[in-house]
């Protein structure tokens, strides 16, 4: 536990390092306007050599503030809010301010990308092993403490997927797995919105009837170690144009991985 203490300061000392350089702060104002940018683009929107934006670019992957996906030969950098979730947790908090409230700014710049590029992307660093992400993600025991959520599926790429969250049960042909390697990569299209699901969160019709309306989207879940660490990405796609359930599930994943990374560190998930 010590030594993961004193990782989590490094960590948070890379963040206000990174963060006390206003070059780096003008590139994380340009994710903020314009998520997933590739390198040419922010160059040209900054007016800064690409040596230097390289450089910058380098520090803030570091300090976990920038991650990249890759698209074909592009890489697009986006704005990730795992390390001001974990400032947030560690201090904010303590003062009753909602976590919500720090995570605003880059939540809105989340939902703000173009349909073109994956819509949430999040990346974060948990003390644990490959095998246990991997079990917390697919293990029923797991997944009901952080996320109030289970699945019945035998996790083989093609098989369908029963949800079943807070006693609702969600089942559709289309709930499926697409790529299950276990330990390095899951992906699976997302749930159906049922009128059971819409009436235990209080959803009106209209709501339900704009939710259910839209296309099926997906969440991929990356695997990779990093020395005593794991790196967790989440990249959670394919929405309709200004989509309603993009907006949804970019508020949600920063808690439901905040609470999943908080369980395998310390044994207990977030309050609910």
């Amino acid at each position: 536990m010590a030594a993961f203490q004193e990782w989590r300061d490094d960590g948070m000392d890379e963040v206000f390092k990174a963060l006390a350089d206003a070059s780096r702060r003008r590139l994380l104002d340009s994710l903020h306007a314009r998520n997933g940018q590739t390198l040419r683009e922010l160059c040209a929107g900054l007016d800064m050599a690409r040596q230097s934006v390289s450089k910058h670019l380098a520090v803030l992957e570091a300090a976990n503030l920038v991650t990249t996906v890759r698209r074909g030969r592009e890489k697009l950098h986006y704005l990730n809010a795992a390390p001001i979730s974990d400032i947030a947790e560690r201090w904010i908090s303590r003062y009753d301010q909602a976590r919500v409230n720090a995570l605003a700014d880059l939540k809105k710049a989340l939902e703000d990308t173009p349909m073109d590029k994956p819509e949430f992307v999040y990346t974060t660093y948990i003390g644990t092993t490959p095998e246990r992400l991997w079990q917390a993600l697919t293990d029923p025991a797991f997944t009901r403490r952080y996320w109030e959520t289970t699945f019945t599926t035998d996790w083989t790429p093609g098989s369908t997927m029963t949800w079943e969250h807070r006693g609702v049960l969600i089942g559709d042909p289309e709930q499926v797995v697409l790529e299950a390697e276990p330990y390095r990569r899951l992906s699976y299209t997302w749930h159906t919105f049922t009128p059971e699901l819409g009436k235990l969160f209080g959803w009106d019709e209209e709501f339900l009837g704009q939710v259910a309306g839209e296309r099926r989207s997906k969440v991929t879940f990356d695997i990779e170690p990093a020395g005593d660490m794991v790196k967790l990405t989440v990249i959670h796609d394919g929405f309709d144009p200004g989509s309603t359930v993009a907006k949804l599930v970019s508020g949600g994943w920063p808690q439901v991985l905040s609470s999943l990374k908080t369980l395998l560190e310390t044994g207990d998930p977030l309050p609910a």
